[in-house]
């Protein structure tokens, strides 16, 4: 009996002081704040968080009542006194109170702090944003509960999660396409060479598509709709994709319900002028490379990451206009988030811009 009791707990004891340990210290987390999403990483458990960056508030009392998946759910199906709101615009927080209330609310939802300490927090942001942009971050990951507040990047944790070794002398190259905004660099060395970040991406495509078929065919739809349009027909490289889907929405003459059909063809012309903004800050960021590091990508391509990466045909039109392989990362929504876990686990070793 007094042998089985040992035995017991030589097996219990050890997963007893972990669970308790677990319970008083914080572990570290990495979260990827996109206009889009957000997604977030708890060191030693991988990525246990992918929900949209909606927030559902009622107006009259300013109490949050959704927040995330819930919330999206809402978007354009509210009653008066309810308001979605997507507090993140271009990468950037647009609204602070709504930004720091959903962030408390989905670090509470992990339950990653600790009786005696406060996690360690790494975010993401784009790479021209200002101080005051910088600050308003820190600030709202430090009265969500956050520790030490990092902040680092995109394209390079982007570069990171996809696999890419950019810590070695030799070129890299990244075009990550949020929801906001898209950013393009060159990495060697572990850091950034030469970079570019634009405010056009997967909201303005959605935006493209919806104000076409307002204009086109004179009927009114919703963001959801343009989003579906965009994945399930979409194409920005000329005669790859033959698909069509039936959407409705409403006449903007009779003000009643009608259904249309949109083609690939169609929305490939739609989206045209935007996709060659992206084409174009491409091309700016490898004409200010050095050209030891232009051979390196010649040789290695260039990656794409993000939401935007899965825009049909964004790949073939980028290898025609910079004449270099293009190739799409594994998981390219997950890349950011991967990497602020890989950065969270060497985050004495690499270094980061710490803020608090």
């Amino acid at each position: 009996m007094i042998q089985y009791i040992i035995s017991e707990i030589r097996t219990f004891w050890p997963i007893r002081c972990r669970e308790e340990n677990d319970r008083m210290l914080a572990r570290d987390i990495g979260i990827d704040l996109g206009t889009a999403n957000v997604l977030i990483h708890v060191k030693g458990k991988g990525i246990v968080l992918n929900e949209p960056s909606v927030v559902a508030i009622d107006k009259n009392t300013g109490k949050v009542l959704a927040v995330g998946e819930e919330a999206r759910r809402m978007v354009g199906r509210t009653p008066g006194n309810i308001v979605a709101i997507r507090p993140l615009k271009d990468g950037v927080i647009a609204d602070f109170d709504v930004t720091e209330a959903m962030l408390k609310h989905f670090i509470n939802k992990l339950n990653v702090k600790g009786v005696l300490s406060k996690p360690r927090i790494l975010i993401c942001c784009p790479t021209n944003i200002t101080s005051v942009e910088q600050k308003a971050i820190r600030e709202a990951a430090e009265k969500s509960g956050g520790k030490k507040i990092y902040l680092e990047e995109e394209p390079k944790v982007a570069a990171i999660g996809a696999g890419m070794d950019i810590f070695q002398p030799s070129g890299n190259m990244v075009v990550d396409i949020g929801g906001g905004t898209t950013d393009v660099a060159v990495l060697s060395m572990g850091d950034i060479v030469t970079a570019s970040s634009i405010k056009m991406a997967g909201d303005k495509f959605d935006w493209e598509i919806l104000n076409y078929i307002k204009k086109e065919y004179k009927l009114l739809i919703g963001e959801r709709t343009a989003e579906d349009i965009k994945i399930q027909v979409a194409t920005v490289f000329p005669g790859a994709r033959q698909e069509e889907i039936d959407i409705r929405g409403r006449d903007m003459v009779t003000g009643l319900p009608r259904t249309i059909t949109v083609r690939s063809k169609e929305i490939e012309g739609a989206l045209r002028e935007s996709v060659a903004v992206i084409v174009q800050a491409s091309k700016s960021v490898l004409e200010r490379t050095p050209p030891e590091l232009s051979a390196d990508i010649i040789d290695r391509g260039v990656i794409l990451t993000g939401g935007g990466a899965l825009l049909h045909g964004i790949d073939q039109l980028l290898a025609d206009e910079l004449l270099v392989p293009v190739l799409i990362a594994e998981n390219p929504m997950e890349c950011v988030a991967i990497g602020t876990g890989i950065m969270l686990e060497n985050l004495d070793r690499i270094p980061t811009r710490k803020f608090s």
